[in-house]
C-alpha cells in the first residue's frame, strides 16, 4: 500500500503536539480550550442539513441526510 505524504506529515505533527503534553489527553484538551478562548482559532458550528428525498427503484421516496 502506498503511503500518502500528506497523511504522514499530519501524523508527524499530531505526534509532536501530543508529545509536548506526554500524550496526556486531559492536558491536550486543556491546551486546545485555552488556545480557543485566546482566539488562536475558532470552532465552526454549522446548522444541520435538511434531509433530501430520492426515488427508490420501486418508485417510493427514501430519506437521505
Amino acid at each position: 500500500m502506498r503511503r500518502d505524504p500528506i497523511v504522514q506529515q499530519v501524523r508527524k505533527a499530531r505526534d509532536a503536539y501530543a508529545a509536548q503534553f506526554d500524550h496526556n489527553l486531559d492536558r491536550i484538551v486543556e491546551d486546545l480550550r485555552r488556545r480557543q478562548e485566546a482566539g488562536e482559532f475558532q470552532v465552526v458550528r454549522r446548522l444541520p442539513r435538511r434531509p433530501r428525498r430520492i426515488a427508490k427503484p420501486n418508485g417510493r421516496k427514501k430519506r437521505l441526510a
